[in-house]
């Protein structure tokens, strides 16, 4: 591979209770509020010439909740209210299914709900995309899980439903992607995405 032909690589973000605030099922636009310092953090990665790439599951449209339609239009209204900040979101892939409470079509289980990578890979092969030089910041281990899966860094922030999952880990910042009992585990536990993104561009190889 020539120097020219270099994979790029790029922060994965989960969405709800990472980049905006985690509100249950979110099904109407006025629930849409950023997490504080999340534009500013997004904004960083964008300098950093690293892709900011969005990975969400989104099981409302599978237990009918909202449609695959009005994803896209919360995707549409996300970005608009990060670019009114200055900072730019190059993609969003959600995964519409569930295993057990979807509906028609919606009931199966995929290769794109998180923690299967999917939704990764399909970005991966979109952006040519180096998954070794990648991260994943997410507030649930099914992100950190779904980054181990690619061969990415995972980052748990806690915010959203992050907090209980740091504390259940009961592990210290720093600890390697996987424990001795093999389990997966984030590389990093940051209080918020903007925490995390700053560590990240520290940790990132030159």
């Amino acid at each position: 591979m020539t120097p020219e032909s270099k994979r790029q690589a790029a922060v994965f973000l989960d969405r709800d209770g990472t980049i905006n605030e985690e509100v249950g099922y979110l099904d109407r636009l006025e629930k849409l509020r950023l997490v504080p310092g999340a534009a500013e953090a997004i904004r960083l990665i964008n300098g950093s010439g690293m892709k900011a790439v969005v990975v969400t599951n989104q099981s409302g449209v599978a237990r009918g909740f909202f449609t695959e339609a009005f994803v896209d239009e919360v995707h549409a209204h996300l970005r608009e209210m990060l670019q009114k900040e200055g900072a730019s979101l190059d993609g969003f892939y959600f995964c519409p299914h569930h295993p057990t409470e979807g509906r028609g079509r919606y009931l199966r289980s995929c290769n794109c709900r998180k923690p299967s990578p999917g939704l990764l890979l399909k970005a991966i092969e979109e952006f040519s995309l180096e998954p070794e030089c990648s991260y994943m910041v997410g507030d649930t281990m099914k992100d950190i899980e779904a980054a181990s899966r690619i061969g990415a860094r995972g980052i748990l922030v806690r915010t959203g439903y992050g907090a209980e999952a740091a504390d259940a880990l009961d592990t210290a910042e720093g600890t390697e992607q996987k424990s001795p009992g093999g389990e997966v585990r984030p590389v990093h536990i940051a209080g918020d995405i903007l925490a995390a993104v700053r560590w990240l561009l520290k940790d990132r190889k030159p």
